[in-house]
């Protein structure tokens, strides 16, 4: 997918100056005056990752299981869909649950975010990584709210909540989890095809998929991204809309040669500053402040 982008001037910090940065966040982080928005990017900050971290290799390891047109076989959604549409959604979600059954192996990050008294977590990937450190932490004041495919399952609302235990729970708790493309765990119903965000993206705009605790909470904090990328416009319509109306400042850390032009175009657009760093130095860094 592809789509103009507003203009703005990018905050690019490099050196001393994005180590300096990188301090205040941890900081915020600690105050919980800004949200961790984690990216798959970090599941392989401490060796191969276990799992797909971008859409592409999805879309490859769905490619492996059930050949699609050579045109699509790069797009994850499309992929999806069409898996879906020739193969029955239970076909599909037996491939996405095959795919990212592996082990899952919280980095020193993910328990150092387990063990703080933060209100709010955004996990923008399938795998539950983020879910498994509040468990090994023994955290059980927490909810996971996951976005669902309304269409696959003829769901009325835009989301589940779980408990710890991964039993239906209220939708409210001291910290929120908030995964918006689903989770393979506990259910493994996940946005994946592109029928899946037809209703989505008719909506978000108005905000109405994401949660109102998520709406709520996002009122008075920022957001930091890590591991995220966002080079398909889908990405960036989700992670725009989920820090919509927050009271900010926001940052990414990644490597600024590894950006697309699309990217930079996004975090200049949101004002979101980037901090110039290796993601694994940062995350070290973050983890023990």
């Amino acid at each position: 997918m592809s789509a103009l982008l507003a203009g703005g001037t990018l905050r690019h910090l490099v050196g001393d100056a994005a180590w300096t940065a990188l301090d205040a966040v941890a900081e915020a982080l600690a105050a919980d005056r800004l949200v961790p928005y984690l990216g798959p990017g970090l599941l392989e900050i401490e060796g191969p990752a276990a799992v797909p971290v971008l859409p592409e290799q999805v879309a490859r390891e769905l490619y492996r299981r059930s050949p699609t047109p050579s045109r699509i076989r790069t797009n994850m959604w499309a992929v999806a869909q069409y898996i879906e549409s020739r193969r029955h959604r239970k076909t599909l979600r037996a491939f996405m649950a095959d795919i990212f059954d592996q082990p899952r192996r919280p980095t020193a990050l993910h328990r150092a975010l387990a063990a703080r008294p933060l209100t709010m977590i955004v996990d923008s990937w399938y795998d539950g990584t983020m879910r498994a450190a509040l468990l090994e932490a023994g955290r059980r004041d927490f909810v996971d709210l996951q976005g669902v495919s309304r269409a696959a399952i003829a769901a009325e609302d835009w989301f589940e909540a779980y408990g710890p235990d991964g039993r239906p729970a209220p939708a409210e708790a001291p910290l929120v989890l908030y995964s918006p493309h689903g989770g393979i765990l506990p259910s493994g119903n996940v946005l994946v095809a592109d029928s899946d965000y037809v209703e989505v993206l008719t909506e978000i705009d108005i905000q109405t998929p994401i949660p109102a605790i998520v709406r709520d909470r996002r009122a008075t904090v920022g957001f930091l991204f890590l591991g995220c990328r966002f080079h398909d416009q889908m990405l960036r319509t989700y992670a725009r809309q989920i820090i919509k109306r927050s009271a900010g400042p926001h940052y990414a850390v990644a490597a600024a040669d590894g950006l697309t032009v699309n990217e930079r175009k996004f975090l200049a657009a949101e004002a979101i500053t980037l901090i110039d760093l290796p993601l694994a130095e940062a995350a070290a860094r973050l983890a023990v402040l």
